[in-house]
């Protein structure tokens, strides 16, 4: 049996052949699997649930992945889903749309025998202190509930500001601020007690190996999806717990194996 992981894919409207890779997957890839694991920006922005009830171009593209999401979950794997910094406002309604179950900002796992912690990664970029502030306000219950009750339109027009000025910020910024801290990857994972992270965010795919609390570990990152490519990480029912990370055209993703 196998558990697949992926993140930031950043779907929208504007990115149909991204839409139609991933379904292919959906529909190849990950047929049998025990688990699929979506770690953060599923979407490149989400406007809130009640975006599935309006005649928004993104809501029919939500719908198409909703879709293809549930018949995973029909055919017997688990799906899983955590917020990322782009689409931190989906909620209970699209999970349940999807057959999905919404996990916390940190999740610990057992994935194949071995504790994990998956999250999307965002919340170790602790040099970033102007993202880390904006964090801090965006997962704020009355600034959410705030966003819900605007219109549609005034949501997507600020959500086109926030993502150009996140844009012009980030190409200012040196890299290794946009990257996570080491320290704050070790802090996290002696508190969960585990030698083993997944997450996503920065778009940095790499395996790190590193000590924690005296023993070996190692943090996986996930690689972000293109019109081209896609990413994901595969663990398996093997003796030596040892994730593979894929990069794969989305014109004919991996069978499932």
């Amino acid at each position: 049996m196998r558990t697949l992981l992926v993140a930031d894919l950043h779907l929208s409207e504007h990115t149909p052949a991204m839409t139609r890779g991933f379904i292919r997957y959906l529909e190849t890839t990950a047929p049998g699997a025990r688990a699929l694991y979506i770690l953060g920006d599923l979407f490149d922005a989400w406007l809130g649930d009640d975006l599935l009830d309006q005649p928004h171009p993104l809501a029919e593209t939500a719908w198409e992945v909703i879709e293809a999401l549930r018949r995973l979950a029909d055919s017997g794997t688990a799906v899983y889903f955590t917020h990322g910094n782009r689409d931190f406002l989906i909620g209970e309604r699209f999970a349940d749309a999807c057959r999905a179950t919404l996990l916390s900002e940190v999740a610990e796992v057992e994935l194949h025998g071995v504790a994990a912690v998956l999250l999307h990664g965002d919340s170790l970029c602790t040099r970033d202190s102007a993202y880390m502030a904006f964090r801090q306000q965006s997962r704020d219950p009355q600034w959410q509930a705030q966003m819900l009750a605007m219109p549609l339109a005034e949501r997507a027009a600020l959500a086109r500001q926030m993502r150009e000025k996140s844009g012009e910020a980030n190409a200012a910024k040196a890299e290794n601020i946009m990257d996570v801290t080491p320290t704050e990857v070790v802090k996290l994972m002696e508190a969960y007690g585990v030698t083993t992270m997944i997450h996503g965010h920065t778009h940095r795919p790499d395996v790190h190996d590193l000590i924690v609390a005296g023993e070996p570990a190692r943090r996986y990152v996930l690689g972000d999806w293109s019109d081209e490519d896609g990413w994901d990480l595969v663990a398996d029912d093997s003796n030596a717990f040892s994730p593979r990370l894929r990069r794969f055209p989305l014109d004919a993703p991996p069978n499932a194996d």
